[in-house]
């Protein structure tokens, strides 16, 4: 354990960001939003089958733990006393799926990561019951196509051949749960009457909440999951209140949100027509579009943006979402082989400054936003003899920002009032290669906080804010001012007409992937 002095912090909040591909612990001042300390610890993930991707539960459940004791161990040595942190915020990467024994406290199966695809036939099972095979039939209560993306199509997928998982749905031991879920439920003593519980913004992700009622949805519930009696342990998983925890020592109180939610919060997108993208394992781009959710005409995601307080209303977004972003670095690192670091991307990139007439479209998981078409393939075209690494290095970096374009473009349109500026967030940000392509392909200025875990301090923020504790003041008057750097469009007219003919050829490549035989 730690020994803890006194220190003269004043009242921190610390936050839980258990991401794709790291756990993070990080303290924040309450009055500053300055970040006093953290630790991360990297996640393994495993691929057992060609689009499959697992994590381990209690990997997961492990680094937490050790970030939180790192973390302890480093205020400390910084003089900070551990009982000024007054609350503690949970984010999370949103979709990905566990069912645990609640009278054991076992993970009954890995983790389902969002991006897996094994779940495609049970996506077209549930779209040919629809009138019209519509994917979007579900769309009016939930603001999301029927995908391989969501919760309740993976949890189907573990009760059909997850021996385990359907013995513990039928005897009543089954826990479904999100990551935060499994989280909060171990943290607040798990089998000893841990609290199973998320917040709306993950739970708007599953495809069996309606995001008009803010409430399970039962037609939901039986069309994707056909067990009413499982259904009544969703039930449990009830608006995330504040729940008073014993953990570090002290009592503490705990808030909820996805990660690209918490990530709108920490860039304090609050008013209506902000955005901001994160360029993590992928990539999201969200729209605040205020109390009423707006359904989007071009392949966009209506989704839960916050709801800061049991009292308080929910506040929406249109939301767009590119499967591999930062995941195309970790691909040319561990398949490839080009670099060794993430850090070495930039580098590889720059040496060369164009990718020489080589695309990229990395369709590892299928396209996400605006195409929802699960069975495309990643394809690089434009190869010639002089093509090397570097090309292929740069043109990654492009993809990213191709993916991101076609985001903003729909986003766009659907909302009638062109973005002057994206702000932006997450790993990738920290290649300033990338944030100057981004800046040249979207033809806006590309503005990055100069503290980039914009995700934990979000949800910080809406931890130190909550009922009960209020030491976080989210009163525009009151919060600190975010230095930044801004990205400005470097590309004369000739330039820009050069980038839309890259823009078009990267569009044109991707009907050639859709074509591919998953067999």
């Amino acid at each position: 354990g730690c020994v803890f002095e006194q220190g003269n912090a004043g009242p921190l909040v610390a936050a839980i960001d258990q991401g794709t591909s790291s756990t993070r612990f990080l303290v924040f001042n309450a009055k500053t939003a300055e970040l006093l300390s953290h630790h991360q610890v990297e996640i393994n993930q495993s691929f057992p089958k060609e689009g499959w991707v697992e994590e381990d539960p209690k990997e997961i459940l492990q680094s937490v733990y050790e970030c939180m004791e790192r973390t302890c161990e480093k205020l400390t040595q910084l003089n900070i006393d551990i009982s000024n942190i007054k609350a503690i915020g949970v984010t999370n990467q949103r979709e990905t799926t566990l069912v645990w024994d609640k009278e054991t406290g076992e993970p009954l199966y890995n983790a389902i990561v969002w991006l897996d695809l094994r779940t495609q036939s049970t996506v077209e099972r549930l779209i040919n019951k629809t009138p019209g095979r519509n994917k979007n039939h579900l769309k009016h209560k939930t603001g999301l196509p029927i995908s391989t993306y969501f919760s309740a199509v993976k949890l189907r997928w573990l009760m059909d051949n997850v021996d385990e998982v359907a013995e513990a749905v039928l005897t009543h031991r089954a826990m479904f749960g999100t990551v935060d879920s499994w989280l909060i439920w171990c943290l607040t003593g798990g089998k000893s009457g841990g609290v199973h519980c998320t917040d709306v913004t993950n739970a708007s992700r599953t495809m069996l909440f309606n995001i008009h009622t803010l409430d399970w949805d039962p037609e939901l519930c039986n069309l994707s999951v056909h067990k009413q009696h499982f259904y009544s342990s969703l039930k449990h998983q009830t608006d995330m209140a504040f729940y008073t925890v014993f953990l570090c020592w002290v009592f503490l109180c705990l808030q909820c949100l996805g990660d690209q939610s918490a990530a709108l919060v920490g860039q304090m997108c609050f008013q209506e027509g902000q955005a901001k993208n994160t360029y993590g394992t992928g990539c999201f781009l969200l729209r605040n579009t205020g109390a009423k959710p707006v359904m989007s005409d071009h392949g966009l995601l209506t989704t839960v943006a916050y709801k800061l307080g049991r009292d308080k209303p929910a506040c929406y977004a249109l939301e767009g979402s590119v499967a591999i972003a930062g995941a195309v670095v970790r691909w040319l690192k561990d398949n490839l082989g080009i670099i060794q670091t993430s850090t070495e991307l930039e580098k590889l990139a720059a040496s060369v400054g164009t990718s020489y007439g080589c695309y990229f479209v990395p369709a590892f998981s299928g396209l996400y936003a605006p195409y929802w078409e699960p069975s495309a393939r990643g394809i690089i075209c434009g190869l010639t003899q002089f093509t090397n690494k570097s090309h292929l290095a740069f043109a990654a970096l492009e993809a990213v920002c191709f993916q991101t374009r076609e985001i903003l473009d729909a986003m766009n349109q659907d909302s009638g009032i062109p973005l002057t500026q994206l702000q932006v967030d997450g790993g990738m940000t920290s290649n300033r290669l990338l944030m100057q392509l981004q800046a040249d392909i979207l033809c806006i200025p590309v503005v990055k906080p100069s503290m980039p875990e914009t995700t934990a301090l979000g949800a910080a923020m809406a931890a130190g804010a909550a009922e009960g504790v209020s030491v976080w003041s989210l009163r525009p008057e009151d919060l600190s001012e975010v230095t930044s750097e801004k990205f400005e469009p470097q590309i004369n007219p000739e330039g820009k007409g050069h980038v839309t003919h890259c823009y078009l050829i990267s569009i044109l490549a991707v009907p050639i992937c859709l074509n591919t035989d998953l067999q």
